[in-house]
């Protein structure tokens, strides 16, 4: 999962050779999958799972060990991906084939030299509707694909041993009854080399069957059959041969949102295949009347075909949307479907009757049914995928977590284990635990999740070990009150408290190494009641006791769980996480007349500042809280008369910083006199020329320092300086001069794009600033500065659309990073935490004196992102950046 980039100096222009060694590593990427049954494919040859993570191709070895997780997020379409292929190469370099809603399709080709393993290879922009499916065919270089436009497109694919590839579009299919394609499936005709057999289905009831005859002398592909049978739409098509004969037939699944699957069969020869009476079982009743045996002939490389119904498929009870059958498979075939109804299934046809059975059903087994809460189910599983070997299983789900299952051979049965998870929609809010032990996201998924490391041994894989809130309204900020306590605020008018209960207490000390505080203070565990937005804490009972009723009966329904269920000796498996590992709420902050648009906690964990979306002065005001009793500390504090977008108290709690959208920043005092606790000190009207998204306060050690971020594609550096030290600033900056300390211009750092979000690194490293900031496309730069002068200048660009100024001034020291490990779109917010490097258990003495030699120290820069996207990078060897 993670790279390295080391540099010995890339030339830029306007920059230096670097000379030390610098080393940025992608340490961990949590994303959620994109709810469309066609985006996601395993490769056999390389072992990666690619699905579509919003506009995004993420990259998953789901049989790693290690469990690093996503390795990479291949960026470059403009919409959601809805398709994702891996194209057989018969062992050559693996290409992935991608469609998406922004009507392109582009083909990623192995590359050695970037960061993620992958680079965009071609982009194919035929199509004038989103791309919904894809199919390919293994020993085959031609692929199909279907869009919104009620066209399959048909093309061609030559892979050279350079670089470079060829793709030409053979044929333009325009479907007749005209209707969009959501599924494809592509294969060989037995014994025909170069015929294929195309089916098409999506927004009709049908259907259609293709065929391309080699005979014809051209790969044109004509409708010979219309299938007839579903009552709903059809989401997936799967071909496989039979391997079990000598003259092997082709057998069609397709799953449809009616709840059935039916299997089709594709026949050589003049004689029809025996047929399955299906239909004379009476409890099929009403369905037995859509239960046609019609064949449908047609003739390729001068031979005779047919294709014949040959079973239904029984057993889901909700719509089902992926049909796959098992690779590999020995003796008989394998068919695996994924359904709404929360379960994944196996299917195979019985040796004695012939008739087809589930014989293995995994998921969630729940008479509890609803949305995506800790009551309900998960919504159902959009994707069900076979591993290359059929011993593993995958399936995606609609929080956007994979489920991965395991067969055991000596137990005889399939067993969870480990996979990954990641918001669905754009992360809005990041922050460390006040010890910097794990990592808190929200966004507008409507859910706060909980990262942690899990340690074991020499290993070490970040997971999400909690999921603290499963909401109703889409969630804005968020921000640590302590260590086992934090704050949120979402699109509704009041702010919610949450404290960690004990078995997330437990089980990140056990598989974290985080220590427990005053555990025994804490609650048990949540759950949120039916149809209730507030986690109420419940208590834990062991396996053997059951929740009484008053009259000495057993409850159907109690409000406690197992304290077993979370004594797992791995990070919890999505089953836990929608379900077991909520935080009960402890308060509800009122006062504000509209959503929440901005939280933050002191330092010594005593008060909460809030803010909310505003167009007047009235609403656009600072609350205070204080966390003993959780009142308000009134008068709140005016100072804006739009929005405040970002709050922030100085290291010490001595200062209160705001921003806003009225472009004015504010700084507020705090007060040792009765009354309010912060009065204000100096507040600029005219900070930017823009609107202002973010600000951080610098080290306590550098002073009065803090920088504000703004769509003005500017980041300004205010500081408290006495008037002596205008000497030392230089032309090239906007000074104002301080007395008795007022808030002053120190230095303005340009950027090519809007600036979204700041954060200061809260160590003098080396005796220097560090800060880093991102911007509204994804780039994230981090700069450097001396505390005698604050000429900030520029050491890391983590950004291709980086454009040089033409003095080049904030070039220096600048090393330039692939732009395949940063965001695609905007970054939400940035938060810096520290990690020294740590003596190695198994090394001898001189190994580890050497490492705590070092005067490297590695630095954690957390990021999250409107593409759903939480990035977590390790920065080495900052301080040793210097100019050749």
């Amino acid at each position: 999962m993670s790279f390295s980039t080391q540099s010995s100096g890339p030339k830029l222009s306007g920059s230096v050779i670097i000379s030390a060694m610098a080393t940025v590593n992608s340490d961990f990427v949590a994303v959620g999958g994109n709810r469309h049954p066609s985006a996601a494919d395993w490769d056999p040859q390389s072992g990666l799972l690619a699905f579509g993570a919003d506009g995004n191709i993420a990259l998953w070895n789901p049989l790693d060990e290690e469990h690093r997780g996503v390795s990479a997020l291949l960026s470059g379409h403009s919409g959601k991906v809805n398709a994702v292929k891996f194209l057989p190469t018969q062992g050559a370099s693996p290409v992935i084939i991608s469609g998406s809603v922004d009507r392109t399709i582009r083909i990623w080709r192995k590359d050695g030299a970037s960061p993620t393993g992958f680079d965009g290879a071609t982009v194919l922009r035929s199509h004038e509707g989103s791309i919904n499916a894809i199919a390919v065919q293994s020993g085959s270089n031609i692929f199909a694909s279907g869009s919104a436009d009620a066209t399959v497109r048909i093309w061609r694919i030559n892979l050279s041993e350079q670089s470079t590839l060829d793709v030409g579009l053979l044929q333009t299919i325009n479907i007749t009854p005209r209707f969009f394609p959501l599924a494809l499936a592509l294969s060989s005709l037995p014994a025909l080399p170069g015929s294929f057999i195309l089916a098409v289905a999506g927004t009709q009831n049908i259907i259609q069957i293709y065929i391309a005859d080699s005979a014809d002398g051209g790969l044109i592909f004509k409708l010979q059959a219309s299938l007839v049978g579903h009552e709903g739409w059809i989401r997936s098509l799967a071909f496989t041969h039979e391997s079990d004969k000598k003259s092997p037939d082709i057998l069609l699944a397709s799953a449809s949102q009616d709840k059935y699957i039916r299997l089709w069969r594709i026949h050589e020869g003049e004689e029809l295949p025996p047929a399955i009476t299906t239909g004379s079982d009476p409890a099929l009743g009403a369905v037995a009347k859509s239960l046609s045996n019609k064949a449908h002939r047609f003739n390729a490389g001068g031979m005779k075909h047919s294709v014949t119904f040959e079973a239904l498929l029984l057993g889901h009870e909700d719509w089902i949307y992926t049909a796959s059958w098992r690779p590999n498979s020995v003796g008989k075939a394998q068919l695996l479907t994924a359904s709404a109804d929360n379960s994944i299934a196996v299917w195979e046809s019985d040796m004695s009757s012939g008739i087809w059975v589930c014989v293995t059903r995994l998921g969630e087994i729940s008479a509890t049914k609803g949305s995506t809460t800790a009551t309900g189910s998960t919504g159902g599983f959009w994707i069900g995928l076979w591993s290359p070997t059929g011993e593993t299983l995958v399936s995606l789900g609609r929080t956007g977590s994979w489920r991965l299952w395991n067969y055991d051979r000596q137990q005889d049965r399939w067993l969870q284990g480990v996979a990954i998870s990641g918001h669905v929609k754009e992360v809005m809010g990041i922050s460390w635990a006040k010890n910097g032990k794990y990592l808190l996201s929200t966004g507008s998924d409507q859910t706060t999740r909980l990262y942690a490391e899990w340690e074991r041994g020499q290993k070490r894989s970040w997971h999400e070990f909690s999921r603290p809130q499963i909401h109703g309204y889409d969630l804005n900020c968020v921000d640590s009150i302590g260590n086992s306590q934090f704050v949120s605020g979402a699109d509704e008018k009041l702010l919610r408290i949450f404290d960690e209960p004990k078995t997330i207490a437990h089980l990140l000390e056990r598989l974290c190494g985080i220590e427990e505080s005053g555990s025994e203070e804490l609650p048990d565990a949540a759950n949120i009641p039916v149809l209730g937005l507030s986690n109420k804490a419940i208590q834990t009972v062991s396996s053997d006791q059951q929740a009484m009723n008053g009259d000495g009966s057993r409850q159907e329904t109690s409000p406690a769980i197992q304290n077993s269920i979370l004594d797992l000796d791995h990070p919890p498996l999505e089953d836990h996480l929608a379900r077991h590992t909520l935080w009960p709420e402890r308060e509800k902050l009122y006062g504000h007349g509209y959503e929440i648009s901005a939280v933050t906690t002191s330092g010594d964990g005593n008060l909460v500042a809030t803010a909310c979306r505003a167009s007047s002065i009235d609403h656009a005001v600072i609350r205070l809280f204080g966390t003993n009793e959780w009142h308000e500390i009134k008068p709140p504090l005016v100072a804006h008369s739009l929005t405040v977008t970002s709050l922030s108290f100085s290291g010490d709690d001595q200062y209160l910083l705001s921003v806003g959208r009225d472009r004015r920043w504010a700084v507020f005092e705090r007060e040792l006199t009765q009354g309010a606790p912060y009065k204000l000190s100096n507040s600029n009207p005219k900070g930017h020329s823009r609107m202002i998204l973010d600000a951080a306060w610098a080290p306590v050690q550098a002073g009065r320092i803090f920088a504000t971020a703004s769509r003005d594609k500017s980041v300004s550096v205010p500081a408290t300086f006495p008037a002596m030290d205008l000497a030392l600033m230089n032309a090239k900056v906007k000074v104002w001069g301080a007395v008795d300390a007022v808030f002053g211009l120190k230095q303005t750092i340009t950027s090519t794009v809007s600036v979204t979000t700041v954060d200061f690194l809260q160590t003098l490293a080396g005796g220097q600033l560090y800060l880093a900031f991102g911007t509204e496309a994804g780039g994230i730069n981090v700069y450097r500065s001396k505390l005698e002068d604050l000429a900030f200048t520029n050491l890391l660009v983590f950004d291709p659309r980086f454009v040089v100024p033409p003095d080049g001034q904030v070039l220096v020291r600048c090393l330039r990073l692939r732009y395949s490990i940063v965001p695609s779109k905007a970054v939400t917010q940035l938060s810096w935490r520290q990690q020294r490097l740590a003596p190695k258990p198994n090394a001898n003495n001189a190994e580890n004196e050497a490492i705590v030699a070092q005067t490297a120290v590695t630095y954690e820069l957390a990021a999250s992102s409107e593409d759903n996207s939480l990035r977590i990078y390790s920065i080495s060897n900052l301080q040793g950046l210097k100019p050749a």
